[in-house]
C-alpha cells in the first residue's frame, strides 16, 4: 500500500491552515492539542480528563458545555490509536459559531498526522486555534539567494522549496564604455569606476538586506555575463556571511530578471535538493513522454481515474490551485448515482442541482458526498500504489501543466 506523498500532506495542511485561521470561538472554548511521539497517549488522555473536570467550574453553561464537548471528542479521537503515531498527532476541536444564536454551534474536529515530527507537547483552550507550530512545519527550511549582475543592472531573487521569486531589480544608469566627445579618457574612466563602485555598494546593501535579514538564505549563487560578477566578488562587496557561502558562479547571457531565470535553469545540480527542482524534473519528464508517439503519459481527470483503477499510473501531477471538487450524489430510494467534478465558479449551482429530487424516481432523499479533487485522487492512489505530486502553479512548470488542464500522469504502461 502506498502512503500519501509529502506534497499532498503539505497541500492539506496549507488548506486546513487557511480554514482554521478564520475560525473564532464565542469564548475560550477552542481546543488545540499537539502531541509528540515521546508523549504516551494514556498520559495525554488523563491530562484531558483533568481539564474536563476543571471546565465544570466555568460560569457560562454554554461555554462549559462547548469546552467539555471539545475535550470529549478530542479524547475519542486519541482512543482510536494504540500508541502515539510515529510523527505525533495534532488535533483542533471546538464549537464554531454559525448563523444561529449562541448554543446552536456544532463541535468541529480536525485531526492531522503531520509530515514532520511534532516537537513539543501543547494544550491550549482559547478563543482561536494555535496554528504557529503547524505553520512552522510547512515553512521552507532552506532558502537559496541568487544575484545576477552586470554593469547596467542586477537582479536579486530567492529559491525556496517549490518557489522561485524575483525580489528586486536594480539599474545602474551607468554610461557604456565609450566616452562622449570633449571628455578625456582618464577622466571618463575615473567617473565610470566611481559610478560602478556606488552601484556595487547599492547592490550589496540590497542583497544583504534581502538574503540575510528577510529570507535567512543558506547560500548564494552569483551569475551574469562577462567579468562584472567576478570583479564584484573579488572586491568582497557582499556581507562575509554571503561571501563565505557562495555556492556557484554561472556565466549567463543576461543579468537582472532574465539573468535570474536563466540561472535557475542552469543550476540544477546546486538546487537539486529543493522542491522546485523536483517539480521541474517531473513536469519535464511528462512533457517528454506526452510528445512521444507512444509515450508513457496521459492527462485529464477521466483518463487518470481510469488509469488508477487499472493500476497503470505511476505518478499523478496536479497543480495546487486546480480548484476542483469531486461531488457524488446517491439516491437512497432507487440507488441512482451521479458524479461531477466542478470548479469554484459553478460549485454552488452544481451542488444545488445534485441535491434536487432524483431524476429517476423523483425522491428527495439523497446522500451527497464531496471531497477536494487532490484528496480524492490521493485516496484512490493508495490502492494502486501510485504517487501523487502537488505542483506549484506559480512556477514555469506549473504554468505548463496548467495548459494540460492542471492534471497529468506518468504511466507504468500505456493505457489501452
Amino acid at each position: 500500500m502506498s502512503s500519501k506523498s509529502n506534497s499532498v500532506l503539505i497541500y492539506k495542511i496549507r488548506k486546513l491552515l487557511s480554514q482554521l485561521s478564520e475560525k473564532k470561538g464565542r469564548g475560550t472554548e477552542l481546543v488545540t492539542l499537539y502531541v509528540p511521539k515521546s508523549k504516551a497517549l494514556h498520559e495525554v488522555i488523563n491530562s484531558l480528563r483533568e481539564e474536563y473536570g476543571t471546565a465544570s467550574n466555568i460560569k457560562s453553561d454554554t461555554t462549559k458545555n462547548h469546552v467539555q464537548d471539545a475535550l470529549t471528542k478530542t479524547m475519542q479521537r486519541l482512543k482510536l490509536y494504540k500508541k502515539t503515531p510515529e510523527k505525533g498527532i495534532v488535533i483542533f476541536a471546538g464549537a464554531i459559531p454559525g448563523d444561529g444564536p449562541p448554543g446552536s454551534e456544532i463541535v468541529e474536529v480536525y485531526e492531522i498526522l503531520p509530515h514532520e515530527p511534532v516537537q513539543n507537547y501543547l494544550y491550549r483552550c482559547d478563543d482561536h486555534f494555535h496554528l504557529s507550530h503547524l505553520r512552522n512545519m510547512i515553512k521552507e527550511k532552506e532558502t537559496i539567494g541568487i544575484l545576477s549582475i552586470e554593469a547596467s543592472e542586477a537582479g536579486i531573487g530567492i529559491v525556496s522549496g517549490d518557489k522561485f521569486e524575483v525580489i528586486r531589480v536594480l539599474t545602474s544608469g551607468i554610461a557604456g564604455k565609450h566616452r562622449s566627445g570633449g571628455q578625456s579618457a582618464r577622466r571618463f574612466e575615473r567617473l565610470r569606476n566611481m559610478e560602478l563602485n556606488s552601484f556595487y555598494h547599492r547592490v550589496a546593501d540590497n542583497a544583504n538586506q534581502i538574503l540575510l535579514d528577510e529570507y535567512k538564505s543558506k547560500g548564494i549563487i552569483v551569475s551574469g555575463p562577462g567579468p562584472t560578477k567576478n570583479n564584484f566578488l573579488k572586491e568582497e562587496y557582499l556581507d562575509y556571511r554571503l561571501q563565505n557561502n557562495l555556492l556557484a558562479i554561472f556565466d549567463t547571457s543576461y543579468a537582472g530578471e532574465e539573468g535570474l531565470r536563466e540561472t535557475v535553469k542552469k543550476a540544477d545540480d546546486v538546487l537539486s535538493g529543493l522542491r522546485l527542482m523536483e517539480e521541474k524534473k517531473l513536469v519535464q519528464k511528462f512533457l517528454r513522454e506526452v510528445n512521444k508517439d507512444i509515450g508513457l503519459a496521459t492527462y485529464g481527470f477521466d483518463d487518470i481515474k481510469k488509469g488508477l483503477l487499472s493500476s497503470s499510473i505511476d505518478t499523478i501531477l496536479i497543480i495546487d490551485d486546480i480548484g476542483l471538487t469531486y461531488i457524488k450524489s446517491i439516491c437512497n430510494h432507487c440507488g441512482k448515482e451521479e458524479v461531477r467534478q466542478v470548479g469554484r465558479e459553478k460549485y454552488i449551482e452544481v451542488k444545488q442541482k445534485m441535491t434536487a429530487a432524483c431524476s429517476k424516481c423523483s425522491s428527495p432523499d439523497k446522500e451527497l458526498k464531496e471531497k477536494d479533487i487532490i484528496e480524492y485522487l490521493a485516496d484512490l492512489a493508495v490502492d494502486s500504489r501510485a504517487n501523487v505530486e502537488v505542483i506549484s502553479s506559480k512556477t514555469e512548470e506549473g504554468r505548463m501543466l496548467k495548459s494540460f488542464g492542471g492534471i497529468a500522469a506518468l504511466l507504468r504502461y500505456k493505457l489501452r
